[in-house]
């Protein structure tokens, strides 16, 4: 029979290890800083996307977006029309938290991930009534280019 004081012990032992272990360290979420035209407006809804995810954000706010892609290394064909850091990866376009958190995950040998344009349904690009695109997320980097993911709007395919 498990006595008081034993119980309490345990007790407190299991909400320390929930507290302190690896499983509360791997929920805490690195920052992502975005780098985004004053002129857009979508990006601010992919920004609130990977807040209600859990990611911390700060927003950069400038005209030279396009020298912030030449500078992370961002291929032409898959800009967008904004560009983030997280965890030491780049993360261009509309690209659902769930992707960047399996990257983070996973930590493939990369550059980042990237959604080409701007997918009707992807997140901050929702527009009621009308269909979602099906696009595909890239992971790129020094060894090329391939599908880490594909989506149709925000659903996972």
């Amino acid at each position: 029979m498990l006595s008081r004081r034993r119980f309490l012990t345990v007790l407190g032992a299991a909400g320390a290890a929930l507290t302190t272990g690896p499983s509360f360290a791997q929920a805490a979420l690195p920052k992502v800083v975005v780098a985004k035209d004053p002129n857009c407006g979508c990006c601010g809804g992919w920004v609130e996307h990977m807040k209600a995810a859990g990611f911390p954000v700060d927003v950069v706010t400038t005209p030279e977006v396009n020298r912030v892609k030449v500078r992370l290394g961002v291929p032409d064909e898959l800009a967008s029309c904004h560009t983030a850091e997280v965890g030491g990866y780049v993360i261009e376009g509309h690209v659902p938290a769930d992707a960047v958190k399996r990257l983070l995950a996973e930590k493939p040998q990369a550059k980042g991930l990237a959604v080409p344009g701007m997918p009707v349904g992807s997140p901050g690009m929702e527009v009621a009534g009308v269909e979602n695109d099906t696009y595909d997320v890239v992971l790129f980097g020094p060894s090329g280019q391939k599908a880490f993911a594909r989506y149709e709007g925000a659903r996972l395919l």
